[in-house]
């Protein structure tokens, strides 16, 4: 029985660790020295209500830059979707694999959006919502 507990738990550990970078939703970048190839071309689904297309961009993998194709993100109430993307810096190119950010607060102040979801407080059900963030 400990072998087999030993077993499952080593298959997940090994899963978990090839989940793909989206899946975590956070941003952070990389740079490296050599530029990357010319995006591919994706053919685009048709639009599903409640989700965005992350367009494909090129990742790196150790040296190598290593094709991420696109993907359906489910949307997330008061945050927008930040594509991966490449800029040219001083000290080569630097990837930001983007992720899910929160909206700017509204621009008429705190009170035009207290619970900070992203639905203006005149049209939402719980304004004051603190679970809602």
């Amino acid at each position: 029985m400990k072998r087999i507990l030993c077993g499952a738990a080593a298959i997940l550990i090994s899963t978990a660790a090839f989940l793909p970078a989206q899946a975590m939703a956070q941003s952070y970048s990389v740079i490296v020295r050599n530029a990357p190839p010319p995006p591919r071309q994706e053919v685009v689904p048709a639009p599903r209500r409640g989700y965005e297309w992350a367009p494909g961009y090129w990742n790196v993998s150790g040296n190598k830059h290593k094709w991420t194709a696109g993907h359906w993100e489910r949307v997330r109430v008061g945050q927008r979707y930040q594509h991966p993307e490449w800029q040219q810096t001083n000290n080569g190119w630097r990837l930001n694999r983007g992720g899910w950010q929160r909206n700017a607060p509204a621009a008429n102040g705190p009170r035009g959006d207290r619970d900070g979801d992203g639905v203006p407080n005149r049209v939402d059900s719980a304004p004051n919502n603190p679970y809602r963030r």
